[in-house]
């Protein structure tokens, strides 16, 4: 008798495609290649960096009161030698014998710190604040002397010329304000000026000029 199978057959598993295999083989080992070398090259690199940028926020850290230290010293060192020119100033207007020995003392007076020119009462009452003061006379209390200094001072026949540096303009208005209100000296004039700057201190000063009349 003749039997006829209805059941369906099963279908024999055919083996991977070789070439299937090849290629989930070498995305395999890529994958681990990428992974070593992200372990071995990219992962010391970035650490490398790192390192280096905190090394140079460091260094900058560490130079930058070291340049304010140098700046500091450098202004410290122009500083210094204003003060030379004018400490000397004085010193050697003292031995230029043909300048009368008071009107240099006068000089030195009102270049000096809290020293007031010599000055008659009548004066003394027009550069004071009171109701009797007068506004155009009136000097600064405060002011410093040591933003100026006197380079040169000559006098022939009554009339002297005065020369000199001074930090500003004003400085030099005060020089003068002191002078006219001076026993020693009439008919202050400043005149001239001009800004420079030393050549070996770098120093920038205001070139000044005063003239007058001298009282024996």
């Amino acid at each position: 008798m003749i039997k006829i199978n209805l059941l369906p057959q099963r279908k024999a598993r055919r083996s991977a495609d070789p070439g299937q295999r090849d290629l989930v083989i070498g995305v395999a080992v890529l994958a681990a290649v990428a992974s070593l070398l992200v372990v071995l090259v990219h992962a010391p690199v970035s650490r490398e960096v790192k390192r280096l940028r905190a090394d140079t926020a460091a260094i900058t850290a560490d130079s930058a009161p070291k340049k304010k230290t140098l700046r500091d010293a450098e202004n410290l060192k122009k500083a210094v030698a204003a003060a030379e020119e004018r400490s000397g100033s004085i010193d050697r207007l003292m031995r230029a014998k043909a300048v009368p020995a008071h009107l240099l003392q006068e000089l030195s007076d009102i270049l000096t710190a809290g020293q007031l020119p010599t000055m008659t009462r009548e004066m003394a009452t027009r550069i004071s604040e009171g109701p009797q003061g007068d506004a155009n006379r009136r000097i600064a209390l405060d002011w410093d002397p040591k933003h100026v200094w006197i380079t040169s001072f000559a006098e022939k026949g009554g009339v002297f010329t005065l020369e000199g540096g001074a930090q500003s303009d004003g400085d030099v208005t005060q020089l003068a304000k002191r002078m006219q209100a001076s026993v020693y000296f009439q008919d202050v004039s400043p005149r001239g000026g001009e800004r420079l700057t030393d050549r070996d201190s770098g120093i920038t000063y205001y070139k000044f000029t005063i003239t007058g009349k001298v009282v024996y």
